[in-house]
């Protein structure tokens, strides 16, 4: 006759799982790294305690104004974010000499200055218009002077380019200005 034989059940000792398992989340939370919105890159001036007075020309400075619902004027017209680009390039070559637009790139200025309740979107939308018409001023320029793409050029040259053509953009504080009055 066959004996049967009793046996018991298997059991794993749980009892060091939850150790295993806070080990685990701390490793995961101190090796992961958590992407920082990085917002928008502006080089800044440098601080200067008593800053000299500048007189500018006020054909040079092309002002851009953002009211609380987007809506733009451009030296005082109105004008879409469509058409923004091409209006700051226009201005900063003045390939046509107009006496009404820069006198030369390098005192070219554009001034933006946006309503307190403008929205972040519309904000972003014309402040990435403005950096694209210099861009595309630099490619237009690499391309007449060095016969390649702006991106292709030694850093060296890209300087050059950008000496030439010179990003100024000056930003005024926000301002309740533009709000209509009830």
């Amino acid at each position: 006759m066959k004996k049967k034989s009793r046996r018991g059940l298997l059991s794993i000792n749980a009892g060091s799982m939850a150790d295993i398992a806070f080990l685990m989340l701390i490793f995961f939370l101190v090796a992961t790294t958590i992407a920082a919105d990085k917002g928008i890159l502006v080089k800044l001036p440098p601080y200067e305690k008593d800053p000299p007075s500048v007189i500018l020309k006020d054909r040079n400075v092309l002002t851009v104004h953002v009211n609380y619902a987007g809506e733009l004027l451009v030296e005082k017209e109105e004008a879409t974010i469509d058409d923004l680009k091409d209006l700051v390039k226009e201005h900063v070559a003045n390939p046509l000499k107009k006496e009404n637009f820069s006198e030369k790139p390098t005192r070219a200025i554009v001034s933006l200055m946006n309503d307190r309740n403008t929205s972040y979107t519309t904000y972003i939308a014309v402040y990435d218009k403005l950096k694209a018409a210099y861009r595309e001023l630099w490619e237009e320029h690499a391309r007449r002077t060095y016969g390649k793409a702006y991106t292709e050029l030694s850093p060296k040259d890209q300087k050059s380019v950008r000496n030439d053509y010179p990003q100024i953009i000056s930003e005024a504080e926000p301002s309740d200005l533009m709000q209509i009055e009830n």
